[in-house]
């Protein structure tokens, strides 16, 4: 972990955080209190994160520049922008999947780590077992390949989509890239993971 960092950043964020283009500066959308942000930031990029929690940005502007906003209730605050890369992890809200694949620049990255079907009795579990935890609302979770389908226009590079745990969860993870027109085709390394 980060010297004082809020919190370990995801293992998908880091596994995948070298597909970030140098020099790219990177938007975390409902970045709380900035876990992601720095563990972005000690990579040396420069990021902004979104989240509508005002004490939250507090701490996550110790790892980059915060816009307070309410990304279900008011107007997207970044239209037109684009960035290295865009991370978004533990939020689910659909009408907002078009515009996080439309802010990844060429040659960024979209990854997004979120709760999917199952985690909800009687979704995928035996009758009668409790819910594994939160959320557990059908429109809070990802539906089967909703989010290969949410990054129409990016090169699907790593896509996983399971049960996971510590803590148990099942989720759904992409990291997508927007290629650049290109002679030859671009090494998206895989991280060894």
């Amino acid at each position: 972990m980060l010297l004082n960092a809020p919190g370990p950043a995801s293992a998908w964020i880091q596994r995948w955080s070298h597909l970030v283009p140098a020099g790219g500066t990177v938007l975390d959308v409902t970045c709380g209190s900035g876990r992601h942000m720095a563990w972005i930031h000690s990579r040396g990029h420069a990021v902004t994160g979104i989240d509508c929690d005002a004490p939250a940005l507090q701490t996550a502007a110790a790892f980059g520049s915060t816009l307070p906003a309410d990304i279900e209730a008011g107007p997207w605050p970044l239209p037109g922008r684009s960035f290295g890369a865009v991370v978004f992890t533990h939020y689910l809200w659909r009408p907002l999947l078009p515009t996080l694949a439309a802010s990844v620049a060429r040659g960024g990255v979209l990854l997004y780590e979120t709760f999917a079907r199952g985690q909800a009795r009687g979704q995928g579990q035996a009758r009668g077992q409790e819910t594994i935890g939160r959320p557990s609302r059908p429109d809070f979770l990802l539906r089967p390949e909703e989010l290969p389908e949410a990054a129409q226009g990016l090169r699907v590079v790593a896509y996983e989509d399971g049960f996971a745990s510590g803590p148990d969860r099942f989720v759904q993870r992409i990291a997508a890239v927007r290629e650049t027109p290109a002679t030859t085709p671009i090494r998206h390394a895989l991280a060894d993971g």
